[in-house]
């Protein structure tokens, strides 16, 4: 299975192309292995990517005042991950995006992805489904996260996210439902203790 063949079927589920046309939408991609713990992008900078996850794990957070992160997102394989508003209108990010695991990664820069969009104007469509997509979640987050429970936010989290779950540290995962890691392992204990 060739590099390419991911995202191929990712984007031919939104919209058809041609080889001509997949083989210049392969040539505007840079292909890059990225180490665990590497900062793809830091608060401050300027993010010139998005970028389609071939292996890896990746978690995209911010830091308040005193240092405390909070997790926005994790995207794994077959995803994407930017920062949309830093990338979109080229301006300083506020955010931090880092591998949690050993990643392969395709990246459309910003000078490709409107090369790309001028060249194949179908790929608006498929750009425009994504981030209906990535609104969608995000409204259904911002609802968990005033209409529901902690605990309801952690169920919810593993049944939406069942492969992505073991692959976080409870850190991680309390850090995204919005809950300290100690209460969260409190909660977990007491779920363990209902089921038994």
């Amino acid at each position: 299975m060739h590099m390419f063949s991911t995202i191929d079927d990712a984007v031919a589920t939104c919209i058809a192309l041609s080889a001509e046309e997949r083989l210049l939408f392969h040539s505007l991609l840079k292909h890059r292995r990225v180490r665990k713990r590497t900062w793809l992008l830091q608060e401050g900078e300027i993010c010139n990517f998005e970028a389609f996850i071939v292996k890896g794990c990746i978690r995209v957070f911010y830091c308040d005042e005193d240092g405390a992160e909070t997790n926005l997102s994790f995207a794994i394989e077959g995803s994407w991950v930017s920062d949309l508003q830093s990338f979109s209108a080229q301006t300083p990010s506020l955010m931090f995006i880092e591998t949690l695991e050993d990643s392969e990664l395709l990246l459309l820069d910003y000078r490709a992805k409107t090369e790309l969009l001028d060249r194949i104007p179908r790929f608006e469509r498929f750009f425009r489904l994504l981030l209906q997509q990535s609104l969608i979640t995000l409204q259904t987050r911002w609802h968990a996260s005033v209409a529901h429970t902690a605990e309801q936010r952690y169920t919810s989290f593993l049944d939406r996210y069942p492969t992505l779950a073991p692959r976080l540290t409870q850190t991680q995962i309390a850090r995204f439902i919005g809950v300290s890691p100690e209460f969260l392992s409190k909660m977990r204990r007491g779920m363990y203790r209902r089921m038994n």
